[in-house]
């Protein structure tokens, strides 16, 4: 079961600056990643609408957003 998590969400080994907050937001960010790819694999196959697409991809982003500012990581962001 562990080969098969690794090979759906492999993880790639963190290089900045070692501090808890800073791993678990490469750790949201890494999973941000792999779940646009799923959604865009699912759009481009027709599987689901280029609206619900975008939607998801919406919802994904502000997920990482409050992430980022709950843990504290970066100054303001001027992206909405």
């Amino acid at each position: 079961m562990t080969e098969h998590n690794q090979f759906l969400s492999p993880r790639s080994r963190y290089y900045g600056q070692v501090k808890p907050e800073n791993l678990v937001f490469n750790a949201n960010l890494q999973e941000f990643a792999q779940r646009i790819s799923f959604i865009c694999n699912l759009e481009t196959n027709g599987k689901i609408s280029s609206e619900e697409a975008y939607n998801q991809i919406k919802h994904l982003w502000k997920q990482l957003k409050r992430s980022k500012k709950q843990l504290g990581i970066g100054g303001k962001s001027s992206e909405s």
